[in-house]
């Protein structure tokens, strides 16, 4: 999932269970394709190969990831910046709050993607109405 804020999921996709982050990660952002305006984009370190930066950098995202400890050459990044990433976190743990999501409990994909999308249109029904 690519999400805008800890509020607002841009763009996802389903992917088998033994699939890798990164390269669904590239899929998604291959699939939201370029954009205008340079934009900030915090990913965790399951993201921080080199062909996913370059991908992000190419379709106009500044990415914002650690190295991961092992790297020979290091890259200097933000932290106190990276630190906002736990939104994105906070938006997997109010969808999981549904019990249809957490346990996958959906045989077919597209039951399940209807669940996922009236989760994420009831939490923001529900933010919407305590705000």
């Amino acid at each position: 999932m690519v999400a805008a804020s800890d509020r607002n999921a841009v763009i996802f996709d389903l992917s088998s269970g033994e699939a890798g982050d990164a390269p669904e990660g590239r899929k998604l952002l291959t699939k939201r394709g370029k954009i205008r305006k340079k934009t900030l984009l915090l990913m965790d370190k399951a993201y921080e190969g080199d062909e996913t930066r370059k991908l992000a950098w190419e379709l106009g995202y500044c990415p914002v990831v650690p190295p991961k400890s092992n790297r020979k050459e290091p890259w200097i990044y933000d932290k106190r910046l990276y630190k906002s990433r736990n939104e994105v976190e906070r938006l997997f743990r109010r969808i999981k709050r549904f019990r249809r999501v957490f346990t996958r409990y959906d045989k077919l994909d597209i039951i399940f993607v209807s669940f996922l999308l009236l989760a994420l249109i009831v939490d923001n029904l529900f933010y919407v109405n305590t705000t």
